[in-house]
């Protein structure tokens, strides 16, 4: 019976009888070939070639063999590269170690075994890929696709890449007992979305875009507890960087919008009231309800008639209350002395002067 080589390491499997006074020989060839298949492999590429046929040799050394196989060479175009016997199942580490023979790349590198599924190795990187031998119609699979680690699992390097610069939708998934949350890049829309559940677009909390800008689907709440359902700052404080700071409230819809100052016996706000286009200040937390001050779209203010005083406090002659610009130095108690005059002063005091000279005259000349 003669030798053949139908394994998945091409070694020598003797036939009985044969060998006769080689049988040491052969056998090891086959150990020292074992051998091989544990170690690592180089492998180069033709230069700018398309495809590449790797076919593990027959019982002699081959660098195909190796459990660790890097192919190097100058690309000018992604290669497919064929590994054969197609019949052969195994599962082989693979390095894309290729440069760029031009300047338009660097170029991945495809693994094929027959007409089934391949396996892109990016430039620079390494796959762990299985050869399922099926023939003409043999697959080659990504090992590490769905891969569950139990407990932890740990990346000693710089950066975690998820994704290939494909069309598609990227995600880390926190799988919870009660509730899901992820972490991902919606695709479509050139977002990072933090949200429920496990399906990226869905239940979106935070949306971050191309440009930086960030939505929140709900209130914010900062030094909150995790529990709380409303957008309080508790005991924290928020911080609006950089040389133009721009804090913006409302989306230009039709409604109003406020901030309200949450008092342990009195609330305050600051709003604009939208139905009447004006920026209003007031107590409690209602828009419209209890203004004290309002300013219109032509920035006319307006001071609530009623019980309300406006005190100037620092008005002492020389700060205070100012019209047109010029300070007003007349005392409250000065400006008192005006109180009931219902016009002009100069035409008053012209009229009793008129009123006092004919009374003088009247007690002269009798």
């Amino acid at each position: 019976m003669a030798s053949s080589y139908v394994n998945n390491l091409r070694l020598n499997e003797m036939g009985t009888g044969d060998a006769s006074g080689t049988w040491g020989t052969t056998t090891n060839t086959n150990l020292e070939l074992i051998g091989e298949a544990l170690g690592i492999g180089t492998e180069a590429i033709t230069t700018n070639a398309d495809t590449h046929t790797t076919t593990v040799a027959d019982g002699a050394s081959d660098a195909g063999r190796a459990m660790y196989l890097k192919y190097t060479g100058a690309l000018d175009s992604d290669c497919t590269i064929t590994i054969g016997p197609n019949t052969m199942k195994r599962v082989q580490i693979i390095e894309n170690a290729t440069t760029d023979s031009g300047s338009s790349g660097p170029y991945n590198i495809i693994i094929s075994q027959g007409s089934g599924s391949n396996v892109t190795v990016a430039n620079g990187k390494v796959a762990v890929v299985q050869l399922d031998g099926a023939g003409s119609g043999a697959a080659v699979l990504d090992v590490f696709t769905d891969l569950q680690v139990t407990d932890t699992l740990s990346i000693n390097g710089t950066t975690l890449t998820i994704g290939d610069a494909t069309a598609e939708d990227t995600k880390l998934v926190f799988d919870g007992n009660a509730q899901d949350y992820y972490i991902g890049l919606d695709d479509s829309a050139d977002d990072l979305v933090i949200g429920l559940g496990s399906a990226v677009g869905t239940t979106p909390a935070i949306e971050i875009d191309e440009n930086q800008d960030i939505k929140f689907a709900q209130s914010i709440g900062v030094g909150q507890a995790a529990s709380s359902t409303t957008g309080d700052i508790v005991a924290q404080t928020m911080a609006l960087k950089g040389t133009t700071p721009t804090l913006t409230i409302g989306d230009a819809g039709a409604e109003d919008t406020k901030i309200v100052f949450d008092g342990n016996a009195q609330d305050f706000h600051i709003a604009l009231d939208d139905s009447a286009d004006d920026l209003v200040i007031g107590s409690g937390s209602t828009v419209g309800s209890n203004i004290a001050i309002s300013i219109d779209e032509n920035q006319n203010t307006t001071f609530t008639d009623g019980s309300i005083d406006v005190d100037i406090a620092s008005h002492d002659g020389s700060n205070g209350l100012k019209l047109g610009g010029t300070l007003v130095t007349s005392s409250a108690a000065e400006l008192n002395y005006v109180d009931g005059v219902t016009s002009a002063i100069q035409t008053q005091l012209d009229t009793k002067a008129t009123t006092g000279k004919a009374i003088a005259m009247a007690l002269v000349f009798g």
